[in-house]
């Protein structure tokens, strides 16, 4: 909207050569007289828009220029192009006064149509542009304008006849051909289209263009062996037109002639005239339905091999390339990818996060640690490599190394949340520590296999401690509400407290099968066993892991309410999942002597009814006979 006038762009110069630069307040200004005062202030208001980029300021000068004067036209137009209105209807406000205080003025009038339509008066803009087109018939633009309003308001007859009135003064013009045309497709007279579209091809036989905009017409009219053979002879005269392969791409599209369309395309990524943006957008949407990437896998990947070979160092095709190896399983070659670009400089922090989270993945702690500190000696300010040190520590199972880690992370912390999960990562490693980063020192504690000791307790401590700090700083950080909650548990104290926690991380987060089972579990030793059966059904259902903690648990539940079979099974089924047969057999142990007390019971129950039945028949002899 900046539509600077020559007359005010050459007063401009001449007041700011005039008076010194400075950021100013809208003062009383020189004893000028009372008819250059507004002056003044106008110009003061240019100064701080122009100049000192001051849009505050300018604002108010020139609102003090129009208070002083109200006929101050040039004044009225900065505002409104300017952007100093505070809204469109303000700026349609200032635009109009401006052309009503100097009618012959095309800027005026131009600036106060575009305001209007910014300000959704498409009506009153087309009187506006109607009466610019009529005063100036020679500026196409004027006809665009005036068409496009009356599509606008729902009259495209009327911007078809304006646009036939721009064709019979200023002759065909590409621009408001390919208006005309599509209003003609929305009206229904594609026929139309067609022949006006066949005219132009006769008339330049010997361009691309507009063979490609007849094929569109005829594709639109369903005619698709002329518009294939319209796109072929577009296609002759020049192979690599961008427009043409576009809209050929298009034409595919609506057919669903996807490898057609992906051939098509491979041609666009060849192009040097297609913007890489185009191209990277183009990938990411055949890539965004799973079931498309696998049916057509080999001409991505050749889509995404172009890119790389194209432009090897924007960080955007890295990170394209580098993702379409790892949705192909390619992990090792996309690492390799990476590391490459390790060396590139400027380094690029992705880089290393990428490599650092592949190696994580495949378990390759050395190398993992290597990288981290590489990173960490190019980026010592990042947080999240201080975190990847801590998780290597913690792997490896140096704990104190892994806390130390984490704490030098805390300085760099910006948010509470995030001081949160840095002290729940402090929190598991000292728990780690404590139970000498066992798999399965909980079961092993229910099953009287192991019992605390003081180091535990002291490290207990210190972990407990850790994940209070953590709350306080983030009462919702559901992973530690998890945690704390199943630790307590283990240890059969502040079960209640346990208990206030499970329930708000699976109101949290409802659908996760791990925290149901930390909330049945605390239900459990709570004795409340029919809630924790119900608890652990869902859990099972929901776990698509198949973890065999859950199923071992579950078995535990239901052999608590004396359903000894069904527990045995889901015991066998956390055995098959891979459960230490260490930790099931105790189980199964204890649930077959349960099993043979029962018997042993009912037996001996059983003599004894029959020995009462034989001693009251001694007794009474006339039972016999009755």
């Amino acid at each position: 909207m900046n539509w600077i006038s020559g007359a005010t762009t050459l007063l401009c110069a001449l007041f700011t050569t005039a008076f010194v630069a400075g950021r100013g307040t809208a003062e009383q200004p020189p004893q000028y007289p009372d008819t250059l005062q507004s002056v003044w202030f106008y110009t003061e208001g240019i100064k701080q828009q122009t100049i000192h980029r001051d849009t505050a300021q300018a604002r108010k000068f020139f609102l003090e220029a129009i208070r002083r004067d109200s006929t101050c036209a040039p004044a009225y137009y900065e505002m409104a192009a300017n952007n100093l209105c505070r809204t469109a209807d303000e700026a349609a406000l200032m635009a109009g006064r401006a052309c009503r205080l100097d009618s012959t003025n095309k800027w005026y009038r131009q600036l106060y149509g575009q305001t209007l339509i910014y300000a959704g008066r498409y009506a009153e803009a087309l009187r506006i542009f109607r009466r610019l087109q009529i005063d100036y018939p020679r500026d196409p633009d004027y006809y665009r304008l005036v068409a496009a309003l009356y599509e606008q308001t729902d009259f495209p007859v009327q911007a078809i006849l304006t646009l036939d009135s721009a064709e019979l003064r200023l002759g065909r013009i590409p621009y408001l051909s390919d208006m005309k045309r599509r209003l003609l497709v929305s009206t229904g007279q594609t026929a139309r289209a067609i022949e006006e579209a066949r005219a132009e091809v006769e008339a330049t036989p010997y361009e691309a263009r507009p063979h490609a905009m007849l094929a569109s017409l005829y594709a639109a009219d369903r005619q698709d062996s002329l518009a294939r053979a319209e796109f072929d002879a577009a296609l002759a005269i020049d192979s690599t037109n961008v427009e043409t392969l576009m809209l050929l791409a298009d034409f595919h599209t609506e057919r669903q002639d996807y490898r057609s369309l992906l051939a098509t395309t491979r041609r666009l990524f060849l192009s040097d005239g297609v913007p890489l943006e185009t191209k990277i957008h183009r990938f990411e949407q055949f890539t965004a339905d799973i079931r498309f990437y696998r049916e057509y896998y080999l001409q991505l990947h050749d889509l995404a091999a172009i890119l790389a070979i194209r432009y090897p160092d924007d960080p955007r095709v890295v990170e394209l390339y580098a993702d379409h190896l790892i949705a192909s399983g390619e992990l090792e070659q996309a690492l390799a990818l990476y590391k490459i670009h390790l060396a590139d400089r400027p380094a690029v922090e992705k880089y290393y996060r990428m490599t650092i989270d592949i190696e994580s993945y495949l378990q390759r702690p050395d190398s993992v640690q290597k990288y981290v500190s590489e990173a960490l000696r190019l980026f010592p300010d990042r947080v999240d490599f201080h975190l990847s040190r801590g998780h290597v520590m913690s792997y490896a199972k140096q704990y104190d190394r892994a806390i130390e880690a984490y704490e030098e992370s805390l300085p760099l912390a910006t948010t509470d949340s995030l001081r949160s999960v840095i002290w729940g990562m402090i929190g598991d490693a000292w728990h780690q520590k404590a139970i000498g980063g066992s798999d399965d020192w909980d079961e092993r504690v229910d099953l009287g296999l192991v019992k605390p000791d003081a180091a535990f307790r002291k490290n207990i401590k210190r972990s407990y401690a850790a994940y209070e700090r953590s709350l306080r700083y983030d009462a919702d950080n559901v992973l530690v509400l998890n945690n704390y909650a199943y630790f307590l548990t283990i240890e059969g104290r502040d079960l209640e407290r346990a208990l206030a926690m499970a329930s708000r991380a699976t109101a949290l987060e409802d659908g996760n099968p791990t925290y149901l089972d930390t909330h049945a579990w605390v239900l459990y030793k709570l004795g409340r066993l029919d809630e924790a059966r119900k608890m652990l059904q869902r859990a099972v259902v929901l776990d698509s892991q198949n973890s065999p903690a859950l199923l071992a648990h579950y078995g535990d539940v239901l052999e608590a309410l004396g359903e000894r079979f069904m527990a045995e099974v889901y015991w066998r089924r956390a055995l098959e999942k891979g459960y230490s047969e260490e930790l099931i057999e105790p189980r199964l142990e204890r649930a077959r002597k349960a099993e043979e007390a029962g018997k042993a019971t009912e037996a001996g129950e059983g003599r004894k009814a029959r020995q009462n039945t034989e001693g009251r028949k001694a007794r009474n002899p006339q039972n016999e006979k009755r």
